[in-house]
Protein backbone atom coordinates (compact mmCIF):
# COMPACT_ATOMS: atom_id res chain seq x y z
CA UNK A 1 0.00 0.00 0.00
CA UNK A 2 3.02 2.32 0.57
CA UNK A 3 3.92 2.24 -3.14
CA UNK A 4 0.44 3.46 -4.09
CA UNK A 5 0.80 6.62 -1.99
CA UNK A 6 4.23 7.36 -3.45
CA UNK A 7 2.90 7.08 -7.01
CA UNK A 8 -0.22 9.08 -6.08
CA UNK A 9 2.00 11.82 -4.55
CA UNK A 10 4.23 12.01 -7.63
CA UNK A 11 1.48 11.68 -10.24
CA UNK A 12 -1.26 13.86 -8.74
CA UNK A 13 -0.30 16.07 -5.81
CA UNK A 14 2.97 17.42 -7.26
CA UNK A 15 1.18 18.43 -10.46
CA UNK A 16 -1.07 20.95 -8.66
CA UNK A 17 1.57 23.76 -8.63
CA UNK A 18 2.32 23.12 -12.31
CA UNK A 19 -1.37 23.36 -13.21
CA UNK A 20 -1.69 26.56 -11.13
CA UNK A 21 1.31 28.10 -12.91
CA UNK A 22 -0.12 27.24 -16.34
CA UNK A 23 -3.49 28.72 -15.35
CA UNK A 24 -1.84 31.99 -14.17
CA UNK A 25 0.13 32.28 -17.43
CA UNK A 26 -3.02 31.60 -19.48
CA UNK A 27 -4.95 34.19 -17.45
CA UNK A 28 -2.16 36.81 -17.91
CA UNK A 29 -2.07 36.25 -21.68
CA UNK A 30 -5.83 36.65 -22.02
CA UNK A 31 -5.94 40.00 -20.16
CA UNK A 32 -6.66 43.06 -22.22
CA UNK A 33 -3.95 45.75 -22.18
CA UNK A 34 -4.59 48.70 -19.86
CA UNK A 35 -5.29 51.95 -21.68
CA UNK A 36 -3.11 54.80 -20.45
CA UNK A 37 -4.80 58.11 -19.75
CA UNK A 38 -3.99 61.33 -21.55
CA UNK A 39 -3.17 63.17 -18.30
CA UNK A 40 0.54 62.31 -18.51
CA UNK A 41 2.61 65.49 -18.66
CA UNK A 42 5.76 64.56 -20.53
CA UNK A 43 6.79 61.38 -18.79
CA UNK A 44 9.99 60.98 -16.90
CA UNK A 45 10.69 59.67 -13.48
CA UNK A 46 9.14 60.81 -10.23
CA UNK A 47 12.45 60.18 -8.49
CA UNK A 48 14.74 62.99 -7.43
CA UNK A 49 17.45 63.34 -10.12
CA UNK A 50 20.11 64.27 -7.56
CA UNK A 51 22.01 61.34 -6.06
CA UNK A 52 21.50 60.58 -2.39
CA UNK A 53 24.22 62.01 -0.18
CA UNK A 54 25.47 60.00 2.78
CA UNK A 55 24.26 61.10 6.20
CA UNK A 56 27.67 61.04 7.89
CA UNK A 57 29.53 64.33 8.36
CA UNK A 58 32.36 65.39 6.13
CA UNK A 59 35.91 65.42 7.46
CA UNK A 60 37.21 68.93 8.24
CA UNK A 61 38.71 70.85 5.37
CA UNK A 62 42.42 71.60 5.40
CA UNK A 63 43.76 74.79 4.01
CA UNK A 64 45.47 78.09 4.80
CA UNK A 65 42.65 79.26 7.11
CA UNK A 66 41.91 75.96 8.80
CA UNK A 67 43.48 74.12 11.70
CA UNK A 68 46.65 72.25 10.83
CA UNK A 69 46.49 68.55 10.23
CA UNK A 70 46.96 66.55 13.46
CA UNK A 71 50.34 64.95 14.09
CA UNK A 72 50.88 61.28 13.41
CA UNK A 73 50.82 58.99 16.46
CA UNK A 74 54.14 58.04 18.05
CA UNK A 75 55.68 54.90 16.61
CA UNK A 76 56.60 52.03 18.87
CA UNK A 77 59.28 49.53 17.92
CA UNK A 78 58.86 45.98 19.11
CA UNK A 79 62.12 44.22 19.84
CA UNK A 80 62.36 40.58 19.03
CA UNK A 81 63.05 38.38 22.05
CA UNK A 82 66.06 36.11 21.82
CA UNK A 83 65.24 32.52 21.29
CA UNK A 84 65.72 30.55 24.47
CA UNK A 85 67.85 27.45 24.10
CA UNK A 86 67.62 24.89 26.87
CA UNK A 87 70.84 24.54 28.88
CA UNK A 88 71.57 20.98 27.73
CA UNK A 89 71.39 21.79 23.98
CA UNK A 90 74.21 24.31 23.56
Amino acid sequence: MGGFWAIFWLAVILKIPIVALLWIVWWAIRQTPVEEGEDDQGGGSDRDPRPHRPDHPRPPRRGPHADPQPLAPARVRVSRARRRIPAGHR
